[in-house]
């Protein structure tokens, strides 16, 4: 039987792989797989939703800190109070990691929250939502509405801009849109949960906690 040129180059690729798999190159080859879907997964991670990201830190840091977060969850809360500050000043501010909070709101005062924080501009975003966390026990109520414009008048708003904002169908797609993905596509159910580096971490953890998985992240 005659042996075509493509049928000899073929069986001497087969061989050649089965000798880099026999040799210990399975493992590698293995890792390289994975490394390809980390990255696929990690590029999934990253693509912004139709609002965009509002980031914090350089663009270049070695460790991407993502948050999903809802604004009536009082752990998200107690992050935002005790851990974010510190995690701000020795990590964001010095250029070792990017953080970004997306919406995941678990109801409907929640999503009204995130709204007024994203109406209020890219520049206030992080400062509205901060204020909200530190007074969440006052709106995050029955009836919210009021004690919300109380606070918020503290950031600038009015009644009517409060009203306009809560009105604008176009900003709750958007926030929307960042929970249902996160839900279908990364698996995120409860909040706070985060993505370091595309590692999932679920619930307000402490600053040492976090140091520790973000300092090894540095040293690769």
């Amino acid at each position: 039987m005659r042996v075509t040129r493509r049928q000899l180059l073929l069986a001497s690729s087969t061989f050649a792989l089965a000798t880099a798999l026999a040799g210990g190159g399975f493992e590698l080859f293995l890792r390289g797989h994975e490394a390809l879907a980390q990255s696929a997964a990690d590029a999934d991670l990253m693509q912004p939703g139709p609002l965009g990201d509002v980031a914090l830190g350089s663009d270049k840091a070695p460790v991407t800190i993502i948050e999903y977060a809802s604004m009536t969850c009082p752990h998200c809360a107690h992050f935002a109070m005790n851990t974010f500050p510190e995690l701000k000043e020795k990590y964001i501010d010095t250029g070792k990691v990017r953080y970004i909070l997306r919406e995941f709101p678990f109801d409907p005062v929640a999503a009204g929250a995130f709204m007024l924080a994203r109406c209020a501009g890219n520049d206030k975003y992080y400062a509205v939502v901060d204020l909200l966390f530190r007074t969440q026990q006052t709106w995050a109520v029955e009836h919210p509405i009021e004690p919300l414009t109380a606070t918020l008048k503290q950031a600038g708003f009015t009644e009517d801009s409060i009203k306009q904002c809560l009105a604008n169908q176009k900003v709750l797609d958007g926030i929307e849109w960042v929970r249902n993905r996160a839900t279908e596509k990364f698996k995120v159910d409860s909040t706070p949960t985060f993505f370091i580096n595309g590692q999932m971490v679920k619930g307000a953890i402490s600053f040492d906690d976090m140091k520790k998985i973000i300092d090894p992240l540095l040293k690769v």
